[in-house]
């Protein structure tokens, strides 16, 4: 009777109603009978729930067909389709925990069979009205269903699979509201499945990986939209989760990046590159979806050390797509005051209050961030700005986040050490050993310009702000191609000559360490130059040579240690141990730097002859040793004879052929 299909459209609609009517009071004898204990199992439930669904989903033929709205009212109270879905919803609130998934199953049935995945209207209407009507403690259920019919449905059309995705979006969605539990983690694991297999399928052109008479050709572009429709639904899932649940799940994408290692080298050969560019990229805007918002107090907690490593570790990569990515993610995490989208456009503001910038005092726990993280930051954000592919969305981003670090992070340390990295910025411009091109280097005058002068209002020192504005003057009359008002435009405005600029169009190291210095900011630290700090990166291709050297140290010093030598018992290590070391390590590092700042100073200003008269001491010291050195390796062998004098009374080894030998009676050849 719900299936009725009658020529006359009133006798149609009376049968159909009759025939719903009859499934409501079957649904709703349940309750008290002893029918209910059988009323769940597929073979009633493949029946009752196909016909609603059915009726459900000629809702606008009915609407289409319905009289006049003045009878609209009436004629309402008749609709079959309404009736369906009010007796759908009493179906799914009676359903228990263990009947959920007979219920479900009917309707994804439905929906393939009928293919209303692609116009996918219908089927997320199905499935809010499901989401809505069950417990909400059983919609995690729910979730896992779709996600196993889309795995069953891997092979399927893209258009399907996208239908699949997007009512798990909206079904996902709803169910965050109530009571998700183990299913977050699965649902994004199977998602970045789905997502790697359909980058393999884009690629190969065939669900095979190879191509046959009947393989079903695959339309990239149908491919490149499902892909799309994946990345949404890890975003809009993920906005609706905790922040703890969140954070597992941005370690989650990124433990997926395939990068590049000693022990887990990636794909190479063309197919193998592509697959893991298209990997990379797809997974980094998965969780530039998910940082969005991301609003965490606590630096640490937003940016673990595993996942700053990991992130920071695509941002060098050559592919300029992916370190834009990486630029954006991070600015997400950083921006945690809405302050972002005020950067968006590079520009010399003579009064940054029109902005209405939100600025927080830094916390305790942002500083210990910085302190452990900061040079790591600084190192790839100096590293970044030397990249010749940069456009100009690189730049602005760059800009950004530098402008957020100063926001969000900066205390009197962290603004003396952007200062400094934006000073060696310009200093790449200007001494240009990467050979970078116009556009780049007029790009890096005008990335310093804006920043130092958001830096100097922030500062609000007046013979700091008094300094940048000259400059920039100076810039606009003489120079306007080092201003972003001039590079960052469609049609920049650029000049060729960058290798005679004058003093005048430079921000100077010390002026502005001394305008500083004059405030109560470190200026001996304004003075130091920036240099980027060494990582493991940069280490592994002297490990091995490292390590053989420290080796043949300890054999020597082993060989020419005494041999009953009293052991010394090894140091207990306590916290006050551990952080007496980080701090000892510190102080190393600072003395480290400060040396070789005051060696670097002294070969530049000292005279020559100075200079010449250290580097002979240092050879005769040489000397000295080397002789020393060859006295002890290179002298003959003792005599078993005993020793003679030589002159002056000092004992001389002498060496006796061994037929004149005298050996003792007992010896035995």
């Amino acid at each position: 009777m719900c299936h009725s299909s009658h020529d006359d459209l009133e006798i149609k609609t009376k049968i159909r109603m009759s025939g719903i009517k009859g499934l409501q009071g079957v649904v709703r004898k349940t309750v008290n009978d002893e029918l209910q204990a059988n009323i769940w199992d597929p073979q009633h439930m493949d029946k009752i729930v196909p016909s609603l669904l059915f009726n459900l989903q000629h809702v606008e033929e009915a609407e289409s067909r319905s009289p006049s709205p003045l009878q609209a009212p009436e004629k309402e109270k008749e609709n079959p389709a309404e009736l369906a879905e009010r007796c759908l919803r009493e179906l799914l609130g009676r359903a228990a925990f263990g009947n959920i998934k007979n219920a479900i199953k009917p309707v994804l049935i439905h929906l393939d069979n009928h293919c209303l995945w692609e116009p996918k209207v219908f089927a997320i209407r199905c499935f809010k009205i499901i989401m809505y009507s069950i417990q909400p403690q059983h919609s995690h259920l729910v979730i896992q269903q779709l996600l196993s019919h889309l795995d069953a449905n891997s092979r399927s059309a893209a258009t399907v699979r996208a239908g699949i995705v997007e009512v798990l979006s909206e079904a996902a969605v709803i169910a965050a509201t109530g009571s998700v539990g183990p299913t977050v983690l699965e649902m994004f694991n199977t998602l970045l499945r789905q997502l790697r297999l359909s980058i393999d399928y884009a690629l190969t052109g065939s669900y095979d990986g190879a191509l046959s008479l009947g393989t079903k050709i695959i339309k990239e572009h149908e491919e490149r939209m499902f892909q799309e429709a994946v990345i949404k639904t890890i975003g809009s899932f993920a906005s609706t989760l905790p922040t703890y649940q969140r954070s597992e799940v941005i370690l989650f994408i990124m433990s997926k990046v395939p990068l590049p290692s000693l022990h887990h080298p990636v794909e190479t050969g063309r197919t193998g590159e592509n697959r893991n560019r298209l990997t990379q990229i797809m997974l980094l805007k998965s969780l530039l979806q998910v940082s969005t918002g991301f609003q965490c107090n606590n630096m640490t907690s937003a940016l673990p050390s595993n996942f700053l490593d990991r992130l920071l570790s695509t941002a060098l990569m050559e592919d300029a797509e992916i370190r834009l990515f990486v630029l954006e993610i991070l600015i997400s995490f950083i921006d945690r005051h809405g302050n972002r989208h005020k950067f968006s456009t590079i520009s010399t503001l003579s009064d940054i209050s029109v902005l209405k910038l939100k600025v927080d005092k830094c916390s305790r726990q942002d500083t210990v961030f910085m302190k452990k993280h900061s040079q790591q930051l600084y190192r790839h954000i100096y590293l970044s700005c030397k990249e010749e592919t940069n456009i100009q969305k690189h730049y602005e981003a760059l800009y950004g986040l530098l402008a957020l670090i100063s926001i969000e992070l900066a205390n009197e340390e962290v603004v003396v050490d952007l200062i400094r990295l934006v000073l060696a910025v310009q200093d790449v411009a200007q001494v240009n050993e990467e050979n970078l091109p116009a556009y780049n280097r007029c790009a890096l005058y005008a990335l310093g310009a804006a920043y130092l002068n958001l830096i100097s209002q922030l500062t609000t020192v007046p013979a700091f702000c008094q300094h940048i504005h000259e400059v920039i003057e100076t810039r606009k009359k003489e120079a306007p191609y080092m201003l972003p008002e001039d590079v960052f435009v469609e049609r920049p405005r650029l000049s060729q000559n960058l290798d005679g600029v004058v003093i005048e169009f430079l921000f100077r190291q010390s002026k502005i360490s001394e305008v500083l210095g004059g405030s109560g900011y470190n200026s001996d630290r304004l003075c130091l130059p920036y240099i980027p700090q060494l990582t493991d990166e940069d280490r592994l291709s002297k490990r091995k040579s490292i390590g053989e050297t420290i080796s043949l140290q300890v054999e020597v010093e082993s060989r020419n240690s005494p041999e009953k030598e009293e052991r010394v018992p090894a140091e207990e290590i306590t916290y006050e141990t551990l952080k007496k070391a980080i701090v000892d390590s510190v102080a190393v590092e600072e003395q480290e730097r400060e040396r070789r700042r005051q060696v670097v100073e002294k070969f530049q200003k000292a005279p020559f002859e100075e200079i010449a008269a250290h580097c002979g001491a240092r050879a005769s010291l040489l000397q000295s040793k080397l002789n020393q050195i060859f006295e002890i390796t290179i002298r003959p062998p003792p005599s078993p004879s005993g020793t003679i004098t030589a002159a002056y009374g000092q004992p001389q080894n002498h060496s006796i052929p061994v037929y004149e030998m005298k050996f003792p009676d007992l010896c035995v050849y």
